[in-house]
């Protein structure tokens, strides 16, 4: 696996939760949310990317249990589209199928109620999409 920082992006009609790892690719951690319909959503990616120098960004495709794409799947690939085109970083995607159920999982776990996780569930679910894509980088 190539060396370098990778970030995960996980793509919500509201929220988009981010995460980046070392370069080493054995840390991944939380960085925050993301307002979907902020005007200035391009340069905040823009500004995440400038200062993370990622060698790859990973998006969450929302799947179905069965492995068909969900209807939010097209949302999440058009939200990739939009960073291929702010950058030449290669953007992979993600089955992110129970991303989110693990992240609530944790953070029930750490003590942490639904209402005080809310946004942080977002956060944590990119570090799920993110350990998922490190996995199989690892593996290829």
């Amino acid at each position: 696996m190539q060396r370098g920082r990778r970030i995960a992006f996980d793509y919500g009609d509201a929220r988009i939760g981010v995460a980046v790892c070392d370069p080493d690719g054995i840390i991944s951690s939380p960085l925050g949310v993301l307002r979907s319909e902020d005007k200035k959503l391009q340069s905040e990616i823009e500004k995440i990317v400038a200062e993370y120098e990622p060698v790859q960004i990973f998006v969450g495709l929302p799947k179905q249990l069965s492995g068909v794409e969900s209807s939010s799947a097209e949302k999440a690939r058009n939200f990739g589209a939009m960073i291929a085109a702010l950058t030449s970083i290669e953007i992979v995607y993600i089955d992110e199928r129970l991303s989110t159920v693990s992240a609530q999982s944790k953070l029930r776990e750490a003590g942490k109620s639904t209402r005080e996780s809310k946004e942080l569930i977002d956060a944590m679910a990119a570090v799920e999409i993110l350990e998922l894509g490190l996995q199989n980088a690892r593996s290829s």
